[in-house]
């Protein structure tokens, strides 16, 4: 039982982080169309996605097993 919280608790920690993700880059996509660019802003917001990234296939990977070819 406490294997299904545990896999609730990350489909629901995935779909968040997914949405931040998908926040982001709508975010980049603003602030590159601006014409004032903030190098800096843009360079943190590209890195934190790349965070996100990998923690989103990370917790994929948790929740989806590896199938023995």
């Amino acid at each position: 039982m406490d294997d299904t919280l545990d896999e609730a608790e990350a489909m629901a920690r995935l779909n968040l982080l997914r949405v931040e993700h998908r926040d982001l880059d709508a975010a980049i996509v603003a602030l590159g169309g601006s014409a004032t660019r903030d190098q800096l802003q843009m360079m943190r917001l590209k890195k934190r996605k790349l965070r996100l990234r990998d923690e989103i296939s990370a917790l994929e990977d948790q929740l989806i097993p590896d199938i023995i070819a």
